[in-house]
């Protein structure tokens, strides 16, 4: 399902799919920086992804990066990165079309909001021209050492849990049940200090997550599955969205 031509400007950055294999190899040399790898990340999922790419304009330096896998509806949900790791089949059944979202990072010498914004600003564009109505991927947290986000584990548990018709299933052989082990109350303040930005954008838009964590070893991270049907964002958001993408 190739993707129509993208290209968004706004402010400082400007958003567009990777047309070549220069923007691919810029993409995958920040994706190996931001990972901690002694060089760039790559694995054969890319070959089956678009790439959206954000760029500094006055440096043309890449600073933000994700990728993209579109799906016309739930029963290529197999072909997917995260059913490597969740067992998806809840999902098999899906009518929409979905995408799944994922390598999102960007890079650590740049702080700016409006980055995240551009970034959400092409994705918007991108569901709406594409009719997707499911969103998902692998939200990651540095390291694999659950005890750093527990409180983050039980704010999830406790506000952000996915629908029981959709979620996935354990399959990875390393996993943290949060959802089942955690007795906590969450420390509102220190969840969200803790919550890495991709997660917290998800949830801020109706997003849900997984009940376990996977303990990705290969990559050095935890992460949840997320979800996030295009239907339940809410109305003021989608607003904002829009806005961006215009």
């Amino acid at each position: 399902m190739p993707l129509e031509p993208l290209s968004l400007t706004r402010g400082k950055y400007r958003a567009s799919l990777a047309t070549g294999p220069d923007d691919l190899a810029q993409a995958l040399a920040l994706r190996g920086l931001c990972f901690g790898l002694p060089g760039p990340d790559g694995d054969s999922f890319d070959d089956f992804c678009q790439h959206v790419i954000v760029r500094e304009i006055r440096s043309g330096r890449v600073i933000c990066c994700y990728r993209l896998m579109l799906l016309e509806d739930g029963s290529q949900v197999d072909r997917s990165y995260s059913a490597q790791f969740y067992d998806l089949s809840a999902l098999s059944d899906f009518p929409g079309r979905l995408v799944e979202l994922g390598r999102f990072c960007i890079h650590p010498d740049f702080s700016d909001p409006d980055i995240l914004r551009v970034a959400w600003g092409a994705m918007t564009r991108l569901v709406d021209a594409q009719g997707i109505e499911m969103l998902f991927g692998c939200s990651s947290f540095a390291g694999t050492k659950t005890e750093a986000y527990l409180d983050v584990f039980a704010m999830l548990k406790a506000r952000h849990l996915g629908p029981a018709r959709w979620l996935p299933r354990v399959k990875a052989p390393e996993i943290f049940r949060y959802a089942a082990r955690l007795r906590r109350k969450p420390d509102a303040k220190q969840a969200m200090l803790a919550m890495p930005p991709l997660l917290r954008t998800y949830l801020l838009m109706g997003g849900w997550v997984s009940d376990h964590a996977v303990v990705d070893h290969q990559m050095n991270t935890l992460h949840v599955f997320t979800g996030l049907e295009i239907g339940a964002i809410p109305p003021g958001r989608k607003k904002l969205l829009r806005a961006v993408a215009g």
